[in-house]
């Protein structure tokens, strides 16, 4: 390969051309030209231009020529410009083709400008000026967007979880069941291979799945014993409750927080709440929140029963695939079982006789 960098001396934060042409005349002349001003690298065909762009740091610019043996400019450029990661790098065409028509297919296709060879070594320096200065400007500007957009994100994330320790200080049986809950659907939404900001969506949305608890009379949400089935009928409403208390804003956050309240007690073979729906009826959210939901609760105290020994709870994830949890969800629970017992450690509850004593002098 003939790719090669060019570049003078104490440069290392000047911009980044790629310069793409097969004559060595036509190189030497833009070599010339941009040196003092530009890191510069170098390809003699369409193929050295793609790898270079798609395996080094990519060009802040690019100088293409548009006539090439194998691959013109014209495709290097539509390559470019269908790949997320090089679309917005901007492409100058350097070429003898002055024609109106190639002109304008040239910027069809995506190119910022079009330079007519021979070139004039000045006119070649204001535009790629131009054109570098104007990228600066849009990194810039993408790097605030990305800024407040986090803050943004942070911002929702923590009315989120307030909302959900709104819930939780009402159901004072649940203790660090959310904070548990959301770090168990994390795993599992690592396991299936989702996207580092759906995985951060889950952890927060799961973290609401009681929320619609806020609605439940404390007779009911705080007995101290088995519900009886009117009241098993009223608790059950408060996966309604959540749906509509989280409806009315199209965030991927709230949509996904209310998908989870509504379905998270719905059991694989239709036999669920609110809905009966069944097997892949049940969204995605839903049935992950529903396994990481009950493990948690089998292996937590509460005042009607003691926690379960692990074996056990494993146990009933197993017997239930297929009828209350999907079969593959469980078996990914129960295969990163190492590392749900770290977070359950982590964020273990008070024994429940201290936890009641505690709450005698608040």
């Amino acid at each position: 390969m003939n790719n090669k960098s060019l570049s003078g001396s104490g440069n290392k934060k000047k911009a980044k051309i790629l310069l793409v042409d097969d004559a060595p005349a036509n190189i030497k002349v833009l070599v010339e030209t941009l040196k003092h001003d530009y890191k510069l690298a170098v390809a003699t065909n369409g193929y050295e231009a793609l790898v270079d762009v798609e395996s080094q740091s990519p060009p802040d610019l690019i100088l293409l020529d548009v006539m090439m043996p194998e691959m013109s400019g014209y495709d290097v450029c539509e390559r470019l410009k269908s790949n997320d990661k090089t679309k917005n790098i901007p492409v100058i065409f350097v070429t003898a083709l002055n024609d109106e028509k190639d002109e304008f297919k040239g910027f069809e296709i995506g190119a910022v400008d079009y330079i007519i060879k021979p070139v004039n070594p000045a006119i070649v320096k204001a535009r790629v000026k131009t054109h570098v200065l104007l990228k600066e400007h849009t990194d810039n500007l993408e790097g605030l967007v990305r800024i407040r957009t986090r803050q943004l994100h942070e911002s929702n994330f923590e009315i989120v979880n307030r909302l959900a320790r709104a819930a939780e200080y009402r159901d004072n049986e649940t203790g660090l069941h959310i904070v548990r809950m959301s770090h168990f659907c994390s795993i599992l939404g690592k396991e299936i291979r989702m996207n580092e900001e759906e995985c951060e969506l889950l952890h927060y949305a799961s973290s609401m799945h009681d929320v619609g608890k806020i609605g439940i009379p404390d007779n009911i949400l705080l007995k101290p014993g088995r519900l009886d089935d009117y009241e098993f009928e009223i608790m059950k409403t408060h996966t309604t409750i959540g749906s509509e208390l989280l409806s009315g804003h199209e965030s991927r956050l709230m949509h996904m927080a209310k998908e989870i309240a509504l379905s998270h007690h719905e059991k694989f073979n239709g036999t669920g709440y609110p809905h009966g729906l069944k097997g892949f009826e049940i969204p995605l959210y839903g049935r992950i929140t529903a396994v990481c939901d009950v493990f948690d609760a089998l292996t937590s105290e509460r005042p009607y029963k003691n926690a379960w020994q692990i074996n056990d709870a494993v146990a009933e994830l197993i017997k239930q695939k297929g009828s209350h949890f999907d079969p593959a969800i469980a078996d990914l629970f129960i295969k990163n079982l190492s590392e749900i017992l770290k977070i359950k450690e982590k964020f273990s509850d008070m024994p429940l006789f201290e936890k009641n004593e505690k709450r005698r002098f608040v």
